[in-house]
Protein backbone atom coordinates (compact mmCIF):
# COMPACT_ATOMS: atom_id res chain seq x y z
CA UNK A 1 0.00 0.00 0.00
CA UNK A 2 3.05 2.62 0.94
CA UNK A 3 3.74 2.22 -2.89
CA UNK A 4 0.74 2.49 -4.03
CA UNK A 5 0.78 5.73 -2.25
CA UNK A 6 4.23 6.93 -3.43
CA UNK A 7 3.00 6.13 -6.87
CA UNK A 8 0.24 8.46 -6.64
CA UNK A 9 1.98 11.03 -4.99
CA UNK A 10 5.23 11.03 -7.44
CA UNK A 11 3.20 11.20 -10.83
CA UNK A 12 -0.86 11.20 -9.99
CA UNK A 13 -1.04 7.89 -11.08
CA UNK A 14 -4.40 7.21 -11.56
CA UNK A 15 -4.38 3.02 -11.52
CA UNK A 16 -2.51 2.68 -8.14
CA UNK A 17 -5.14 5.24 -6.56
CA UNK A 18 -7.76 3.37 -8.20
CA UNK A 19 -6.34 -0.15 -6.20
CA UNK A 20 -6.04 2.34 -2.83
CA UNK A 21 -9.66 3.23 -3.31
CA UNK A 22 -11.44 -0.25 -3.81
CA UNK A 23 -8.82 -1.49 -0.58
CA UNK A 24 -9.89 1.34 1.67
CA UNK A 25 -13.18 2.57 0.85
CA UNK A 26 -15.62 -0.25 1.87
CA UNK A 27 -12.88 -0.77 5.01
CA UNK A 28 -13.53 3.64 6.00
CA UNK A 29 -17.09 3.35 5.68
CA UNK A 30 -17.25 0.42 8.05
CA UNK A 31 -14.97 2.46 10.17
CA UNK A 32 -17.33 5.26 10.19
CA UNK A 33 -20.09 2.88 10.51
CA UNK A 34 -19.17 2.25 13.60
CA UNK A 35 -18.26 5.05 15.02
CA UNK A 36 -22.14 6.01 14.71
CA UNK A 37 -22.02 7.75 11.24
CA UNK A 38 -25.51 7.03 9.54
CA UNK A 39 -24.74 4.95 6.11
CA UNK A 40 -25.41 8.03 4.14
CA UNK A 41 -22.29 10.19 5.93
CA UNK A 42 -20.44 7.22 6.50
CA UNK A 43 -20.41 6.78 2.47
CA UNK A 44 -19.74 10.26 2.21
CA UNK A 45 -16.50 10.36 4.77
CA UNK A 46 -15.08 7.33 3.29
CA UNK A 47 -15.34 9.34 -0.10
CA UNK A 48 -13.85 12.78 1.77
CA UNK A 49 -11.14 10.71 3.29
CA UNK A 50 -9.73 9.18 0.19
CA UNK A 51 -9.97 12.31 -1.96
CA UNK A 52 -7.50 13.98 0.65
CA UNK A 53 -5.46 10.45 0.61
CA UNK A 54 -5.20 11.87 -3.45
CA UNK A 55 -4.16 15.37 -2.86
CA UNK A 56 -2.00 14.90 0.46
CA UNK A 57 -0.55 11.39 -1.01
CA UNK A 58 2.91 13.23 -1.27
CA UNK A 59 2.88 14.17 2.31
CA UNK A 60 2.63 10.52 3.34
CA UNK A 61 5.92 9.08 4.85
CA UNK A 62 6.44 5.25 5.79
CA UNK A 63 9.23 5.99 8.47
CA UNK A 64 6.42 7.73 10.46
CA UNK A 65 3.90 4.97 9.90
CA UNK A 66 1.99 2.55 7.87
CA UNK A 67 -0.41 3.72 5.03
CA UNK A 68 -3.27 2.11 6.59
CA UNK A 69 -2.68 3.89 10.24
CA UNK A 70 -2.33 7.20 7.92
CA UNK A 71 -5.13 6.53 6.00
CA UNK A 72 -7.39 6.33 8.66
CA UNK A 73 -6.00 9.09 10.98
CA UNK A 74 -7.04 11.28 7.82
CA UNK A 75 -11.06 9.37 8.19
CA UNK A 76 -10.96 9.88 12.05
CA UNK A 77 -10.32 13.89 11.49
CA UNK A 78 -12.01 14.24 9.25
CA UNK A 79 -15.40 12.74 11.17
CA UNK A 80 -14.28 14.86 14.28
CA UNK A 81 -14.43 17.84 12.21
CA UNK A 82 -17.96 16.80 10.87
CA UNK A 83 -18.74 16.46 14.30
CA UNK A 84 -18.05 19.62 15.43
CA UNK A 85 -19.66 21.50 12.51
CA UNK A 86 -23.01 19.78 13.34
CA UNK A 87 -25.70 21.95 14.74
CA UNK A 88 -26.36 20.59 17.92
CA UNK A 89 -28.80 23.24 19.64
CA UNK A 90 -31.74 23.62 17.76
CA UNK A 91 -34.15 26.69 18.71
CA UNK A 92 -37.54 26.10 20.12
CA UNK A 93 -40.56 26.72 17.29
CA UNK A 94 -42.17 29.84 17.49
CA UNK A 95 -45.48 29.89 19.74
CA UNK A 96 -44.11 27.35 22.42
CA UNK A 97 -45.80 27.68 25.53
CA UNK A 98 -44.23 24.94 27.21
CA UNK A 99 -42.67 25.51 30.61
CA UNK A 100 -40.43 23.27 32.55
CA UNK A 101 -42.19 21.33 35.34
CA UNK A 102 -42.14 23.61 38.56
CA UNK A 103 -41.64 19.91 40.52
CA UNK A 104 -37.95 19.27 41.46
CA UNK A 105 -36.23 16.83 39.74
CA UNK A 106 -36.05 13.43 41.62
CA UNK A 107 -32.00 13.82 42.18
CA UNK A 108 -32.34 16.58 43.62
CA UNK A 109 -35.51 15.81 46.14
CA UNK A 110 -33.91 12.61 46.75
CA UNK A 111 -30.64 14.75 47.96
CA UNK A 112 -32.48 16.98 50.07
CA UNK A 113 -34.33 14.44 51.74
CA UNK A 114 -30.61 13.08 52.31
CA UNK A 115 -29.61 16.21 53.84
CA UNK A 116 -32.30 16.53 56.16
CA UNK A 117 -32.22 13.16 57.49
CA UNK A 118 -28.46 13.99 58.15
CA UNK A 119 -28.89 17.56 59.72
CA UNK A 120 -31.65 16.01 62.01
CA UNK A 121 -29.92 13.05 63.11
CA UNK A 122 -26.75 15.38 63.77
CA UNK A 123 -29.38 17.53 65.85
CA UNK A 124 -29.80 14.62 67.80
CA UNK A 125 -26.63 14.37 68.66
CA UNK A 126 -26.11 17.60 70.33
CA UNK A 127 -26.24 18.39 73.68
CA UNK A 128 -29.75 19.02 74.96
CA UNK A 129 -29.03 22.68 75.60
CA UNK A 130 -27.59 23.60 72.05
CA UNK A 131 -30.09 21.59 70.33
CA UNK A 132 -32.67 23.80 72.08
CA UNK A 133 -31.21 27.43 70.82
CA UNK A 134 -30.42 26.17 67.68
CA UNK A 135 -34.03 24.35 67.22
CA UNK A 136 -35.70 27.81 68.47
CA UNK A 137 -33.38 29.42 66.45
CA UNK A 138 -34.49 27.91 62.65
CA UNK A 139 -37.45 25.99 63.11
CA UNK A 140 -39.38 28.42 65.35
CA UNK A 141 -37.39 31.27 63.85
CA UNK A 142 -36.49 33.00 67.03
CA UNK A 143 -33.53 35.59 67.24
CA UNK A 144 -30.97 35.20 69.48
CA UNK A 145 -32.70 37.77 72.19
CA UNK A 146 -35.88 36.10 72.02
CA UNK A 147 -34.22 32.84 72.57
CA UNK A 148 -32.64 34.34 75.58
CA UNK A 149 -36.16 35.44 76.89
CA UNK A 150 -37.71 32.14 76.70
CA UNK A 151 -35.05 30.22 77.98
CA UNK A 152 -34.30 32.41 80.57
CA UNK A 153 -30.52 32.53 79.76
CA UNK A 154 -28.35 35.48 79.80
CA UNK A 155 -27.70 36.59 75.76
CA UNK A 156 -24.19 35.35 75.62
CA UNK A 157 -25.08 31.95 76.63
CA UNK A 158 -27.03 31.46 73.70
CA UNK A 159 -24.54 32.73 71.75
CA UNK A 160 -22.10 30.98 73.03
CA UNK A 161 -24.27 27.49 72.46
CA UNK A 162 -25.58 28.98 69.28
CA UNK A 163 -21.29 28.81 68.36
CA UNK A 164 -20.64 25.60 69.69
CA UNK A 165 -23.72 24.21 68.18
CA UNK A 166 -22.96 26.04 64.80
CA UNK A 167 -19.52 24.41 64.88
CA UNK A 168 -19.98 20.73 65.16
CA UNK A 169 -22.81 20.77 62.83
CA UNK A 170 -20.36 21.95 60.12
CA UNK A 171 -17.66 19.77 61.38
CA UNK A 172 -19.83 17.07 60.64
CA UNK A 173 -22.01 18.18 57.53
CA UNK A 174 -19.04 19.52 55.65
CA UNK A 175 -19.82 17.36 52.57
CA UNK A 176 -22.58 18.61 52.09
CA UNK A 177 -21.47 22.03 51.25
Amino acid sequence: MADLLQRVAANGDVEAFRALFEAYAPRVKSYMLRQGADPATAEELAQETLLAVWRKAALYSDEKGSATTWIFTIARNLRIDRLRKEVVWQPLPENNDEQPSPDPAPDEELSERERGERVRAMLAELPPDQAAVVTLAFVEGLSHGQIAARLGLPLGTVKSRMRLAYQKIRDALEDLR
